[in-house]
C-alpha cells in the first residue's frame, strides 16, 4: 500500500515530535488535537526542531521549508483522517482513551487506512480486537526526542496482515528510522528492558547506594548508555514510567512493582522536566536530586 498523507492524533511530546518525521520524510502531515494552543506549541516545536537540525547539518535548509510545508493542523477529528493512509495516534496511556479512538477510526477513517498506536506498554489487541480493521493495526512505537532517536518498534498482533507490517517498515524508513519487529507483548522489547533499568536506579537511589548523578554518570561512562535513567524519566514524564510499570506489574508480574520513591515522587507533584522538578530540579541552574 502506498502512503501519501499520514495523519498524527495528539500534539504533545511524541505527537509533534512524529510529525516532525513524516513531515521531514516526505509525506502529507495532518496534525490533530481538540487543544488548538497544543498544535501552536507543537508547530513551533518542530520548526525549532528542523532549525536545529539545519544547524548540525543533519537537514538541509531546503528540506526545513519543504517539511513545514507539508504540516497542517486541525482540531476536528473527521477533517485529519478523511484522506490518511496511515492514521499513528499519540493520545495518553489511557486504555479506555484508546478504545474509544479506535473504535471512531474505525468508523471514519479511509478505506483500507492503517491504524498505528505509539502506546510503549499497552497490548494492541485490547484497543484493536474487536475492530473490523483488525488486520490493518498495528504498535508504531517513537521515541523521545523522535528527531534524534532512530528506532520503531514494529508491533504486530495476530491479526495484523504482513501488507500491514511492510506498510510500517516503509514508512518508518522513509522517516530514516530502523525498524525492529516484535510480537505482541506488553511493552514489547524496550519498555520492558528500560523499565526494570529505571525501577533498580530507584531501588539503588532510596538505599543510598548512590547519588542520582553518580547513578546516571555510571550507566553512561559504564555500559555506554546515551542517557542516565534519571535523565531519561525526568524527560519522559516520571507519570508515564509509573503507568508503564503498573501496567507490566499488572500484566508480568511482581517484578515490575513500583519502586515505593517512585510512586512517592508522582504523588508530589514531581513529574520531571515538564513540571520543573523530577528526580532532579530544574527550577535552578545547579540539578540537585532528590536524596541530597
Amino acid at each position: 500500500m502506498e502512503v501519501k498523507t499520514i495523519a498524527v492524533i495528539g500534539a504533545g511530546t511524541m505527537g509533534r515530535g512524529i510529525a516532525y518525521a513524516a513531515a521531514l520524510g516526505g509525506f502529507e502531515t495532518l496534525l490533530q488535537d481538540v487543544n488548538e494552543a497544543a498544535l501552536d506549541i507543537a508547530i513551533a516545536w518542530i520548526r525549532d526542531a528542523l532549525e536545529e537540525g539545519v544547524k548540525r547539518s543533519k537537514v538541509e535548509g531546503a528540506a526545513l521549508d519543504a517539511a513545514i510545508g507539508r504540516i497542517r493542523t486541525c482540531s476536528a477529528m473527521g477533517e485529519a483522517v478523511r484522506d490518511a493512509e496511515l492514521i499513528i495516534e499519540a493520545v495518553p496511556e489511557e486504555l479506555e482513551m484508546k478504545l474509544q479512538l479506535f473504535a471512531l477510526l474505525d468508523r471514519v477513517g479511509k478505506p483500507g487506512a492503517i491504524f498505528a498506536s505509539n502506546t510503549s506498554s499497552l497490548s494492541i489487541s485490547d484497543f484493536t480486537g474487536s475492530l473490523n480493521s483488525r488486520d490493518r493495526c498495528l504498535g508504531m512505537h517513537f521515541f523521545n526526542p523522535v528527531p534524534k532517536m532512530r528506532l520503531v518498534e514494529i508491533i504486530r498482533t495476530s491479526h495484523t496482515s504482513d501488507e500491514t507490517v511492510a506498510t510500517a517498515v516503509d514508512v518508518a524508513h522513509r522517516m530514516q528510522k530502523e525498524t525492529v519487529m516484535v510480537h505482541e507483548s506488553p511493552g514489547f522489547i524496550t519498555s520492558r528492558i528500560n523499565a526494570l533499568i529505571g525501577n533498580e536506579a530507584f531501588a539503588m537511589l532510596e538505599a543510598g547506594v548512590a547519588s542520582a548523578a553518580d547513578i546516571d554518570e555510571a550507566l553512561k561512562l559504564g555500559l555506554n548508555h546515551p542517557m542516565g535513567p534519571f535523565e531519561m524519566v525526568d524527560l519522559v514524564g516520571l507519570d508515564v514510567r509509573l503507568k508503564i510499570l503498573e501496567y507490566l506489574h499488572q500484566t508480568l508480574g511482581e517484578k515490575y512493582r513500583p519502586s515505593p520513591l517512585l510512586k512517592q515522587y508522582v504523588a508530589e507533584g514531581r513529574l520531571g522536566r515538564k513540571s520543573g522538578r523530577g528526580v532532579y530540579d530544574y527550577t535552578q541552574h545547579d540539578q540537585h536530586d532528590g536524596k541530597s
